[in-house]
C-alpha cells in the first residue's frame, strides 16, 4: 500500500467527492553537492515505477491528475473532509517515505546512494480552482517551495500546527515554585506547555520553531495570557515570574496596558509580575530594551535575566539592563558542591549583584547537597526539582 489503509476505507465509507485537492510534489534530490540530477536510466526507471504503483495502488483511482514536468511529478490528491489537515500531511509523509524505499530497493546501490526523495504540499483548494491552469501553476510552484527541503512534509505538519496553537489558545501554564533560602515560597515561574505534543518535542522546540516562522511575538503574548489567567491562587506579597524573549522588545503590541488588564482581573498588581528576560537569544539593541524596561518599571513590573552563565553576555545584559534579578542557569549549580571553577563563577556573580542591589536565584536544584552549598554562599533564592516541580495551578500560594 502506498498510504494507510485508513485512508482507503474512510474514502469508501464517505461515499462524497472530495470538496478539496493539494498538489504534491515529488523530486530527486541529490545528497552530494556535486551531483545535479540523476542519471537518465535513474529517471527513467523512476517514471516506469510510479506509472506501476499508481495503477496498482487504490490511490491511484484517488490521484485526481498527475503531470511530469521533466523529471518532477505533481500529483493532485484528494483531502477528506473528514481529515484533519496534519493527518493529511503525515499521509503524504508516509507516501513520501514509501516510494522513497520501494524504488530504492529496486534499482542498484551505486546508483541511489546520493539521492533522496524530496515532497512538497501545496494548501487545499476546490477542485475547480484547480482546474484553472494559472491556479494549478501558483498551487504547484507553493509545492515546490515546500519541497525544497528534505524534512518539508514535517516542517509543514509543524507549521499547521503552530498556527492551531495560536488559533486556539492550545497553551497551558505550569507553575514552579520559588524559594527564598531557608524560608517559605516566595513567587512562582510559569512555565508553558502544549496541550497537542505530537508536534513539538517541548516548549523550547516550540518557541524555536515559532521564532523562524516569525510567529513568536503571537506566542509569547498567548503565552503571557495563558500565565496570568490561570494565577489566580497566587499570594498578595508572592511573585510571579513570565518569561520573555529578548527579541520580544520589537513587538508593537508588547505593551503594559494589555498586561495590567489582564493582571486587574485576577486581582493582581504589576508589584507581583517579574519579567524574565532570556539569556538564550541575545540582546542586540540595549537601547531600546532599556527603554521599553525603563517604561514597563515606571508601571511597577520588575525585571530578571534568566538562564545567566548559560549565555554569551551575561554580565553585559546585567550591567545594561540592571535587573532586580539574576537567575543562574542550571549548567553552573548542576554538582557546585563539587565544582570549584562553578563556585568561583557564581561567587563573582554573587559579589558583582551585591554591589548593584540585585538579588540571586539559584535554578535547577535537584540535590541536597546543592541546596546546602547555595545557602552557605550566601545565595537568595532557590528554584527546582529538589523545592518543587511544575504544577497545572498554583499551590502554596
Amino acid at each position: 500500500m502506498m498510504h494507510r489503509q485508513a485512508t482507503t476505507s474512510r474514502s469508501a465509507n464517505d461515499g462524497r467527492a472530495p470538496s478539496h485537492y493539494g498538489i504534491v510534489y515529488l523530486s530527486w534530490h541529490g545528497t552530494d553537492s556535486a551531483a545535479s540530477k540523476p542519471e537518465p536510466s535513474f529517471i527513467a526507471g523512476w517514471q516506469s515505477y510510479i506509472e506501476r504503483r499508481l495503477h496498482e495502488d487504490p490511490l491511484g483511482a484517488e490521484v485526481k491528475d498527475r503531470r511530469w514536468v521533466v523529471d518532477d511529478l505533481y500529483l493532485s490528491i484528494p483531502i477528506k473532509g473528514t481529515v484533519e489537515p496534519e493527518e493529511w500531511f503525515q499521509e503524504i509523509r508516509g507516501l513520501q517515505l514509501t516510494l522513497e524505499a520501494g524504488y530504492l530497493a529496486e534499482v542498484p546501490t551505486a546508483i541511489t546512494a546520493n539521492w533522496t526523495l524530496h515532497a512538497g504540499i501545496s494548501p487545499p483548494y476546490d477542485m475547480e480552482t484547480l482546474g484553472d491552469n494559472e491556479h494549478w501553476y501558483r498551487a504547484a510552484k507553493q509545492a515546490v517551495i515546500e519541497g525544497q527541503a528534505r524534512d518539508s512534509v514535517e516542517r509543514s505538519m509543524r507549521r499547521r500546527a503552530l498556527q492551531r496553537i495560536l488559533h486556539d489558545g492550545l497553551l497551558y501554564p505550569v507553575y514552579q515554585p520559588i524559594y527564598k533560602m531557608g524560608g517559605d515560597i516566595f513567587g512562582f515561574e510559569a512555565l508553558s506547555r502544549c496541550e497537542d505534543d505530537r508536534w513539538f518535542a517541548g516548549p523550547l522546540a516550540l518557541f524555536s520553531f515559532a521564532e523562524r516562522e516569525g510567529a513568536v511575538y503571537s506566542l509569547d503574548r498567548l503565552a503571557r495570557e495563558k500565565a496570568i489567567s490561570g494565577s489566580s491562587g497566587l499570594g498578595a506579597h508572592q511573585k510571579m515570574f513570565i518569561n520573555i524573549s529578548a527579541n520580544i522588545m520589537h513587538d508593537p503590541h508588547f505593551t503594559p496596558g494589555q498586561t495590567l488588564s489582564l493582571l486587574h482581573q485576577q486581582g493582581l498588581t504589576p508589584r507581583q509580575i517579574v519579567f524574565e528576560v532570556t539569556e538564550r537569544s541575545s540582546i542586540e539593541d540595549f537601547e531600546t530594551a532599556k527603554k521599553v524596561l525603563s517604561h514597563y518599571r515606571s508601571q511597577g513590573y520588575q525585571i530578571a535575566i534568566d538562564d545567566a552563565g548559560a549565555g554569551y553576555s551575561s554580565l553585559q545584559s546585567i550591567v545594561e539592563l540592571q535587573p532586580d534579578y539574576i537567575k543562574v542557569d542550571r549548567s553552573l549549580i548542576s554538582q557546585i558542591h563539587r565544582d570549584e571553577i562553578k563556585e568561583h563563577i557564581l561567587e563573582t556573580f554573587l559579589t558583582f549583584a551585591r554591589k548593584m542591589g540585585i538579588q540571586v536565584i539559584a535554578e535547577g536544584i535537584e540535590l541536597p547537597e546543592e541546596l546546602s552549598k547555595l545557602q552557605a554562599m550566601g545565595v537568595d533564592y532557590g528554584q527546582g526539582y529538589l523545592l518543587g516541580r511544575p504544577a497545572r495551578g498554583i499551590i502554596g500560594g
